[in-house]
């Protein structure tokens, strides 16, 4: 495989929720691992909660009303919630399934432009979020 840079700008939207989904499952399974999870049935009940399409635009809406995305995150994310898809959701609602598109979208974004402190950032927060809505 070449080394060679991929223009994260150019990239569709579906694309880069399609990495976005692969980089936030595994922050979700290092940080569950992490916490002392090893049953691997817990493991996976777990990891739904995160990735849930619900959970994920439940994360943006909370981004969105704290402002803490930049113009060109909050831009991606738009982006991502706006890209057509010829999948359907099966266990989520049509506005859900958008909003947590335009969430891996970011992540996608974030991981190819590699501004990883962002990402850390961003992950930890989303993280805790969840975690802090699960008590």
């Amino acid at each position: 495989m070449k080394n060679k840079q991929v223009e994260a700008k150019q990239l569709n939207s579906i694309v880069l929720a399609y990495i976005g989904d692969a980089i936030y499952e595994v922050y979700v399974r290092q940080h569950l691992i992490e916490s002392g999870q090893i049953n691997p049935h817990e493991l996976h009940q777990r990891a739904v909660k995160f990735v849930a399409a619900k959970a994920q635009a439940q994360i943006v809406h909370e981004w969105i009303r704290t402002e803490i995305l930049s113009v060109e995150e909050a831009a991606v994310v738009r982006r991502g919630r706006n890209a057509k898809s010829n999948s359907v959701p099966k266990n989520a609602s049509i506005q859900d399934y958008r909003y947590a598109t335009g969430f891996e979208a970011l992540i996608g974004y974030l991981h190819l432009e590699e501004q990883k402190d962002r990402l850390n950032e961003l992950m930890r927060d989303a993280i805790e979020w969840i975690e802090s809505e699960e008590k």
